[in-house]
């Protein structure tokens, strides 16, 4: 099969965004490669998104309107995963319903997939407010192989895999769904199950994707301390632990980086379990209890050494 006759899904879960989804579906249109399916999953929509999506429908069958069954649960999640159980492409990208995509994402993205490779990611900017159009389309680009040697550094965001900046060749969800429970970090839960498998990527250098912030996002609740998306957190963090230690990945980086992180997000749920599932002797797990209890007095002092450190 030639690359060109490769279809693309491209699943984009949406819920109250008409007043967005318009610059993100004309962005999909503006698409170099035109083989894509785009399916929009509604997630219960209360707002006009219908008669906002009405024209795109008409005027080109490869948008694809759909109201989430009641057999998925109400979320990112059970959207993405009724995208899945009826995506017909060879590749599966997930894009949100306010971000913008560059024109040359598929095309890129496409082209970087060969029989080793089992999913190709790029870079992802942010921005705030209006989104004034100005992509580089020079095409020159570095890329890498990614392969499980570098797992820590995927599950630790340094190399990061959010949500909408890879796209994945079909057999990578064969036997993997998102968790339907998970409100928040769901794509971290679920990429981090398929990465840890040993599956092979390729990483390129280029921006394809511009992800809107602003404070109505899952990630902005979540910074702004929404209890429905830190527990969501809390699991997610769970259940990857457990995942590794399962596949016997829970290198010592990994355990380090769970137990920072329940500092950091100040979740002693996170902190207990990383430290349970650690190697740690008796008295480092006795230390860093201790520690936690004294992190609000540590915390200052511990940044202005980080200052220090960097001066």
């Amino acid at each position: 099969m030639s690359q060109h006759s490769q279809k693309v899904t491209i699943i984009m879960a949406t819920y109250n965004r008409a007043h967005f989804i318009e610059e993100t579906l004309d962005s999909i249109l503006s698409q170099t490669y035109k083989d894509w399916e785009c399916l929009i999953m509604d997630d219960g929509s209360e707002d006009n998104t219908i008669e906002v999506l009405q024209p795109y429908l008409e005027k080109d069958t490869r948008f694809k309107y759909l109201k989430r069954t009641a057999k998925y649960k109400k979320g990112l999640p059970g959207c993405r995963n009724m995208g899945l159980d009826i995506a017909k492409g060879d590749f599966i990208i997930f894009f949100d319903d306010d971000d913008i995509v560059h024109p040359e994402n598929l095309k890129i993205s496409v082209k970087n997939f060969n029989n080793k490779v089992g999913y190709v990611r790029y870079v992802r900017e942010v921005f705030w407010g209006d989104f004034h159009y100005n992509f580089d389309r020079s095409s020159k680009y570095n890329s890498e192989l990614l392969d499980i040697s570098v797992l820590d550094k995927m599950i630790t965001n340094k190399i990061p895999f959010n949500s909408c900046q890879v796209m994945w060749r079909r057999e990578c969800y064969n036997k993997n769904r998102f968790n339907e429970s998970l409100m928040y970090a769901e794509e971290w839960e679920c990429y981090s199950r398929i990465l840890s498998s040993g599956i092979k990527g390729v990483s390129i250098d280029e921006v394809l994707f511009y992800g809107r912030k602003h404070p109505n996002s899952n990630t902005g609740e979540f910074k702004n301390r929404s209890l429905k998306r830190r527990k969501s957190k809390i699991i997610a963090t769970k259940l990857i632990i457990d995942n590794l230690r399962d596949k016997k990945l829970l290198s010592n980086s990994l355990q380090y980086y769970f137990i920072r992180l329940g500092f950091e997000l100040q979740e002693l749920e996170i902190l207990n379990y990383a430290v349970a599932n650690s190697k740690l002797s008796w008295i480092r797990r006795i230390a860093y209890s201790l520690g936690y209890k004294f992190y609000p007095i540590l915390k200052p002092i511990f940044k202005l050494k980080g200052k220090l450190k960097m001066s």
